[in-house]
């Protein structure tokens, strides 16, 4: 039977979900850090929500850092905690905010994962179709495979404007105008921004809608997808999960060793942008930050450009 303390959960969710705005994968974060919490206060016997003390929480936060986590990770559990318990203090169900003063632990900046510009042109150039191929290449004959159209489609989109998984997964056709080359994304909270599209993902994007799409649309056996942009093999609307799938293999086939997920295209697009002169508070725009702080983990100098401009700047370097 669920007590308070699971259906309050249930109505934060809910808040966050239909009056927030916020995407699913966000929803779905912040109710697995609930869940891990609320089943941590159970074991302790904090069973009641108006139980639940500063000390309980400063406890819980120690506890993850014995279990090895990050301080990453331990800061988002916790951001969850606090928005969990400022919304159940405005639902008057609780009087005071007991995770006000427990503060996220500190730690060490982590970067995110980066491709330099060299393996990005590896990684899209990997996958197998036509326009890839060497001149006098025999399987230029050979039509190419609608898979692996969409996947260069979906990949160089992802590259050339910085979207987040979700935001790729959810593009319609009509989101993108590759005349015009300009994208229509639709980030957190439902907010929307416009993004140019470069020439090589408008051209990857143009052979996949004329000759890859309407094959695998035609792969429904229910009524046809007829607004999203990319599709699985089933003709149904890419999801998040496939598209994690895309970037390992293409990574696998371009023989990279880094660790790859989605958003190692987006964190390569921001930091090649900043590499390449662009200013912070446009790389903010284009990633759909709410704020500059978030987009200035991107500002970072590599050491081989660090060393460069030392020897190149410094009257006396060499």
């Amino acid at each position: 039977m669920m007590n308070d303390f699971e259906r309050m959960i249930r109505q934060f969710l809910a808040h966050i979900d239909v009056e927030r705005g916020l995407s699913r994968a966000t929803v779905s974060a912040y109710g697995a850090d609930l869940k891990k919490y609320r089943q941590w206060l159970a074991n302790q016997g904090v069973n009641d929500i108006m139980s639940v003390t500063t000390q309980d929480v400063e406890n819980y936060v120690a506890f993850l850092d014995e279990s090895g986590e990050s301080a990453r990770s331990k800061a988002r559990r916790l951001a969850s905690i606090h928005a969990f318990h400022r919304f159940a203090v405005d639902e008057h169900s609780v009087a005071d905010d007991v995770s006000a003063q427990v503060k996220a632990p500190k730690g060490a900046s982590t970067l995110p994962d980066v491709l330099a510009i060299d393996e990005v042109a590896r990684l899209l150039e990997a996958i197998p179709v036509s326009q890839n191929r060497a001149h006098g290449d025999a399987s230029l004959e050979v039509p190419d495979d609608p898979v692996m159209l969409r996947d260069k489609a979906l990949l160089e989109f992802m590259y050339a404007t910085g979207a987040r998984v979700s935001e790729a997964c959810g593009a319609n056709l009509d989101d993108v105008d590759t005349e015009a080359r300009i994208a229509r994304l639709m980030g957190k909270g439902s907010k929307q921004r416009l993004v140019p599209v470069g020439s090589y993902a408008c051209e990857a994007i143009s052979r996949y809608v004329r000759s890859g799409r309407p094959i695998l649309e035609s792969k429904s056996k229910g009524p046809q997808e007829r607004r999203a942009l990319f599709l699985n093999k089933r003709g149904r609307r890419l999801s998040r999960q496939s598209v994690w799938e895309i970037i390992r293999v293409a990574g696998k086939r371009a023989h990279i060793d880094k660790p790859l997920h989605p958003h190692t295209l987006r964190h390569s697009f921001a930091t090649h942008l900043i590499q390449g002169g662009a200013d912070v508070r446009t790389v903010q725009e284009l990633l759909g930050h709410a704020s500059v702080t978030t987009t200035q983990i991107y500002t970072h100098v590599s050491p081989e450009n660090l060393i460069e401009t030392y020897l190149t700047s410094h009257p006396r370097a060499r």
